[in-house]
């Protein structure tokens, strides 16, 4: 009962971020494991990226002797004196000049080299000589003993990452080896019964084991060796011994998943078992059920190694695994490896939309990044914590400090950024409605070096961020009830002072994406009210939403009769999953999202989806590469081989307003 009690204390008590590493680091300087590992000897060739435990001083000079520059011929810088055009000087070869190629050492009684394009081979009193037009000065193009670096010289200092440059230097400072500290080895063991290899065939139930790869990357690519484990059962025992097991040969244990508080989440009594339970809860999101602690290691008779190995009990979930790894593994690691955390690069940037937060919790919130005329523009991405999408687009993070409610449209933000910032300014940033051929055009983009990044706000947000200045353009497919036309009516609405373009771009299907089958029979939109019929629906603001609601009134449908009317999505292939997976019978949605999941469609409506571009976007460089793919063959072909799309008004100038 005791020990029950004891870490029902520590569980889930969600302790802020800097007292959960304080308590990490406090136990492991305790244990004599807050501290760079043992140093190891390790040839040049295998020495990349390593990190140097000791200064590396000169052994030999370099040159270790006075060097040729240029081919030519080594003489004394005296005997050219006075050399000129007018009055040239002859010197006879091999006595007083000798032909000498790069690199050649100098022959003791020389100081200069003459390069061979500056000099005429002559002939006098039957011996070879060369005549010179212009004098030298002592050591030209000679490489003296010790122009690079002289013998005890420094040439790297300790806690240095060699780059390939460093390794040149070493070696030619006379060393064939270095010393550098050893890369800590991390085990990384995945827990789950519902875990299945990556290549299996996945049955409901079942979820293929992917984030062990993702720590093992990241643990790689920040210097450590990463082993990783089969997949473990939810089964005490056995997360018991593997993680005992894995003491004997590794400097740290990562545990995926089973670090919350359900039946089968094992991490933290596992860690109790076996040694110290330091923390199970900190105040982040996502991520918060991490577990950290430091477990008895397994001796072999031969080990030479501390009795203590860390453990960290890592969140299920891929986005809260790959922050956790950020969080805790990458400076843990850094500390052993004798170099400094790494910190990411940040810009300040404005926040296209408005954020809630929790009050007692840090929060990490994916962005993307775009430079929007001469202001940074970042856009949140889906905060959930399984959307491990969100972190593959994600251009960086914001992070929202405990105790702040959440973020307010227009405020500027710090983001962490994960790519260059390079990368950032070329990119171009579409906000607006989603659309698969979105994605299609990324890719095209890609290849001529431009980079796309968008973000779902539905056809009304794009045009509400394209008022502020946030984008650079907006997809809108707004269908205005009165006058039958597509977006013009809302582009005057809301952008009457914002001089723009739009721009024709696909013409789509729009219907009832469904079950295979049809097993509601479900022929139209009177049929949402059926018995037994459930919707999934898209955001207020949505253009697909908006045509719902037109054509919902022309039949005299009142969606309080529809059920699923209020529970939404926001984009059309999350409506296909919904209807896929049996969360719905049915959604609205475009042809090609139904076909990508393999569902039935029922064709309903033919719809224009265009491009809205402000004038002065248009006409800048940036969004060149784009408008130029509009009119591409194989683009248009691309996008016509789409299920529902047809290309006839990609490029056209619809109109031009504002």
């Amino acid at each position: 009962m005791k020990e029950s009690h004891q870490l029902e204390n520590i569980y889930l008590h969600d302790i802020p971020l800097d007292k959960a590493w304080d308590t990490l680091v406090e136990s492991l300087e305790a244990a004599g494991l807050w501290k760079p590992l043992q140093a190891e000897e390790v040839p040049l060739d295998g020495a990349l990226g390593r990190v140097m435990a000791e200064p590396v001083w000169a052994r030999l000079s370099s040159p270790h002797y006075h060097a040729a520059a240029m081919d030519g011929f080594a003489l004394r810088a005296t005997d050219t004196s006075g050399a000129s055009d007018r009055t040239p000087i002859s010197l006879q070869v091999d006595l007083n000049a000798i032909y000498v190629d790069t690199g050649d050492p100098m022959p003791e009684w020389a100081d200069a080299v003459v390069p061979i394009e500056n000099v005429e081979p002559v002939e006098e009193n039957g011996e070879r000589a060369i005549r010179i037009r212009a004098s030298l000065a002592p050591w030209t193009h000679v490489r003296a003993m010790g122009e690079d670096m002289v013998a005890t010289e420094l040439v790297i200092p300790a806690g240095h990452e060699l780059r390939p440059v460093d390794l040149g230097a070493i070696a030619g400072s006379g060393h064939h080896t270095i010393c550098v500290w050893r890369r800590p080895r991390v085990a990384i063991i995945p827990t789950g019964t519902e875990l299945v290899p990556i290549g299996s065939e996945v049955k409901p139930g079942e979820t293929i084991e992917y984030n062990s790869l993702v720590l093992a990357a990241q643990v790689q690519t920040w210097g450590g060796l990463a082993t990783r484990f089969p997949s473990v059962p939810d089964d005490f025992e056995h997360i018991q011994k593997v993680v005992s097991e894995a003491t004997t040969s590794h400097d740290l244990v990562l545990v995926n998943a089973g670090s919350s508080a359900g039946s089968e989440d094992y991490t933290a009594k596992v860690v109790e078992s076996l040694g110290k339970l330091l923390v199970h809860g900190v105040a982040v999101r996502p991520g918060h059920p991490v577990v950290l602690g430091v477990v008895k290691r397994t001796l072999e008779k031969s080990d030479q190694l501390p009795a203590l190995v860390p453990v960290i009990g890592v969140p299920g979930y891929p986005v809260s695994t790959a922050l956790t790894g950020e969080i805790f593994v990458e400076p843990l690691l850094a500390r052993w490896l004798g170099r400094p955390a790494f910190k990411p690069q940040t810009i300040e940037a404005t926040l296209t939309r408005k954020v809630r937060s929790s009050l007692g919790d840090d929060e990490y919130l994916r962005v993307t990044v775009g430079r929007v005329g001469e202001r940074m523009i970042t856009a949140p991405l889906s905060r959930g914590a399984g959307v491990i999408t969100s972190l593959v687009r994600a251009d960086g993070i914001v992070l929202i400090p405990a105790g702040v409610q959440g973020l307010q449209t227009g405020e500027t933000v710090t983001v962490r950024l994960y790519r260059s910032l390079a990368d950032v300014e070329r990119t171009i940033l579409v906000l607006g409605s989603h659309d698969m051929t979105i994605d299609l055009m990324a890719q095209f983009l890609s290849q001529y070096g431009s980079r796309l990044s968008s973000a779902n706000l539905g056809s009304l947000g794009g045009l509400v961020a394209l008022r502020r200045g946030e984008a650079h353009l907006a997809g809108s497919h707004l269908l205005d009830p009165e006058s039958g036309e597509y977006n013009l009516a809302y582009i005057e609405k809301y952008l009457p002072d914002v001089p723009v373009l739009v721009v024709g771009y696909v013409m789509r299907e729009q219907g009832l994406m469904i079950s295979p089958g049809n097993p509601k029979d479900l022929t139209d939109l009177v049929d949402l009210v059926k018995e037994g019929v459930s919707f999934i629906n898209r955001q207020q603001g949505a253009g697909t939403r908006i045509l719902l609601d037109y054509h919902l009134g022309e039949l005299g449908v009142d969606s309080k009769d529809i059920v699923g009317y209020n529970r939404e999505e926001y984009t059309h292939l999350a409506v296909a999953a919904a209807v896929s997976s049996g969360a719905a019978d049915c959604g609205l949605g475009i042809r090609a999202a139904a076909d990508a999941l393999k569902l039935d469609f029922v064709p309903l409506y033919d719809e224009r989806f265009d491009l809205v571009i402000p004038l002065e976007h248009y006409k800048s460089p940036k969004l060149a590469p784009l408008l130029e793919l509009l009119h591409q063959t194989e683009f248009r072909q691309a996008v016509d081989a789409l299920a529902g799309y047809d290309t006839a008004p990609m490029g056209e100038i619809i109109a031009e307003m504002g």
